[in-house]
């Protein structure tokens, strides 16, 4: 198969709503990653011995290396910021109920726990704001979002993969107004809230508006002009449908996002990619409304979520990044040949016009074979191309 287009060339034209030479494919992000038991299969499977690097704590994704990432066709390659250089996070083992868990609490005090015995996640094991009232809520402290040690070297990290590499640069996910305010209230306290307490609700949000309106100027004054792509996301949909009822999005949650969102675009040409897991059809007028220019990950098994559709409604206006293979059920117990076959009729779907970058649903999980990964890959760049 003979290319006519840099990686990077690739993804910009797919953005543009133009044909690429091949549909971009991804992998390696903190929402479109491989689990770190999934990548030791794979690394086994090729024949790689490599130490694994832990890129995401919480959903234990691996970082891949540059060898499998050119195995992989992988077109775009991620920058993160980071803790500020004060934070000294660190996981801690502590015994409980009679197991030994790691426990992690991170900059705005949600402390994050896994099990020694069944390591694949970190959840929440305590939000910090559960109990407060809106006066404590008020005076909690917040970390800095400006914050300059979270941002050194990330300039000059963009811009030596533009000068070395032909890769896309892609950030790390960043811009979570909403669901972070569920990680500090707690889910249950939070939804309560939006019914009896809108002023709790209203109160957290602004509060994490406003640090990730200090993170992004800092953020686009390193970045602005040279990252391609910026990831933002909050959850706002479960399998069957929206989390809330649309008046709660549109009264609470929309205005925020919309204002950073509109924030980010003021300052950047990098195209914004917008993340929510689930049945989320209902929500994508408002998110475009809001600005995004993408959408991940497209879950394939939730209601409303049939490529097809959502590419005759949709595909003139968003970009579609994920949905091409179900990795709900197809990608763990299907075979190769049908994780091969639903690529093929995902790529059909959502390939015409240029408008899709390829990646499977959110992240490869701990109970996916290595060849059906192959043949996920290998399936995008044959059905992808032409």
């Amino acid at each position: 198969m003979t290319l006519s287009m840099t990686s990077r060339e690739r993804l910009l034209a797919a953005l543009a709503h133009r044909i690429p030479d091949r549909v971009p494919i991804d992998l390696g992000g903190n929402q479109t990653g491989i689990h770190k038991v999934a990548y030791q299969n794979l690394l086994d499977r090729l024949g790689r011995r490599e130490p694994i690097v832990i890129m995401d704590l919480i959903q234990q994704l691996a970082q891949p290396s540059e060898a499998v990432l050119q195995r992989l066709r992988v077109d775009t390659r991620y920058v993160w910021a980071h803790s500020a250089a004060s934070f000294q996070g660190a996981v801690l083992r502590r015994e409980r109920d009679g197991r030994t868990w790691q426990d992690f609490t991170d900059e705005f005090g949600v402390t994050w726990s896994m099990p020694d015995d069944t390591p694949l996640y970190f959840d929440i094991s305590h939000s910090p704001l559960a109990g407060l009232s809106l006066g404590q809520i008020r005076g909690y402290p917040f970390p800095r979002g400006d914050d300059p040690t979270r941002f050194e070297g990330l300039r000059d990290r963009i811009l030596a993969l533009k000068r070395d590499t032909p890769y896309a640069v892609v950030s790390g996910i960043s811009g979570v107004v909403y669901e972070y305010c569920w990680y500090l209230r707690g889910l249950e306290n939070l939804f309560a809230d939006m019914l009896e307490r809108p002023e709790v609700v209203e109160t957290i949000l602004d509060r994490m508006l406003a640090f990730w309106l200090d993170w992004f100027r800092v953020f686009l004054d390193e970045a602005g002009d040279v990252i391609d792509v910026i990831m933002i996301g909050d959850d706002l949909a479960g399998q069957a449908g929206p989390l809330f009822s649309p008046r709660i999005y549109r009264t609470l949650i929309k205005p925020r996002q919309k204002r950073l969102v509109q924030y980010i675009k003021s300052r950047t040409r990098a195209k914004v990619w917008y993340h929510s897991c689930g049945s989320v059809v209902s929500f994508i007028p408002e998110l475009l409304d809001n600005g995004i220019d993408i959408l991940n990950p497209v879950q394939l098994s939730a209601k409303g979520m049939d490529p097809a559709t959502l590419k005759a409604q949709f595909g003139d206006r968003l970009v579609f990044w994920g949905g091409g293979v179900d990795t709900q059920h197809v990608l763990p117990r299907g075979t190769p040949a049908e994780v091969r076959d639903q690529v093929r009729r995902n790529l059909e779907a959502f390939k015409p016009g240029g408008g899709y970058v390829f990646n499977g649903v959110h992240n490869i999980q701990a109970d996916v074979p290595p060849d059906n990964v192959l043949a996920m890959y290998d399936a995008a760049a044959e059905f992808g191309a032409g």
